[in-house]
């Protein structure tokens, strides 16, 4: 089946459909984008999905930022097990209905709990790393390292700047994504998300020592700049079931 024309980008969330069935808090969230030729991305989409583009480019984005106050199901925030740093690698996707989507490539955490959920769950490709965030003189310096595979690794040293970013259609593509998509047991499946507008602002990165895009078959990337760079104080976000 051919793929449907995708829906428009929209900065504001559509609704999920009955009761949200868990929630996060995303704080001090970094988005570094490159772009990426759609060829590179399509082999790694899980079936049905073709590449999401914009400005005749396809985007692969890292990601790193707090997690924190996860609930279940109406519970209290988790203590512990629901506060880490994460890092991800993710790129952006369209299905046969035209929904748009991210889709994760990797998703470092410090906490193997919430990994194991999350690969049983969803199967998402959650991977136990110790992940820390420090915040000195304006700079956020994010750290990820691979339990057992310490060659897998990346440090982020960003600063965020004064100006907002409002109105802006690419900063809209990358950040205004309101579902993801996972293959589960070889069935794609569409998982939604709500939360407010993104309050985003320009960002500077200062360094970057990474080979996470790299292991997701992005070679030489981090050899130029991110074609984007922003940064949000962050949102909470709830999950569950949506059109």
């Amino acid at each position: 089946m051919a793929n449907a024309e995708a829906h428009p980008i929209s900065a504001i969330a559509p609704p999920l459909a009955g009761r949200a069935a868990a929630s996060q808090r995303w704080s001090h969230v970094v988005f570094l984008h490159w772009r990426v030729d759609a060829a590179l991305v399509a082999p790694l989409l899980p079936k049905g999905l073709v590449p999401d583009e914009h400005d005749g480019s396809s985007w692969v984005g890292l990601i790193p930022f707090v997690l924190d106050r996860a609930t279940i199901l109406g519970s209290p925030p988790i203590p512990y097990f629901g506060t880490f740093v994460e890092v991800n690698v993710r790129l952006y996707a369209v299905d046969s209905e035209g929904r748009r989507g991210v889709v994760f490539v990797s998703l470092e955490a410090g906490r193997l709990a919430a990994v194991l959920a999350a690969r049983a769950l969803f199967s998402l490709p959650y991977i136990w790393s110790r992940t820390r965030l420090t915040i000195d003189s304006g700079q956020y310096r994010y750290n990820s390292t691979r339990h057992g595979d310490h060659a897998k690794r990346s440090e982020i040293v960003a600063r965020p700047g004064a100006g907002a970013v409002v109105d802006d259609p690419l900063a809209d593509f990358l950040t205004a994504r309101w579902a993801l998509f996972t293959s589960i047991r070889g069935r794609t499946v569409y998982l939604r998300n709500h939360h407010e507008p993104w309050p985003l602002f320009g960002a500077e990165l200062v360094s970057l020592d990474d080979t996470l895009l790299a292991a997701a078959g992005f070679t030489g990337l981090t050899d130029r700049a991110p074609d984007s760079v922003l940064y949000s104080p962050g949102v909470t976000t709830w999950f569950g079931r949506g059109k």
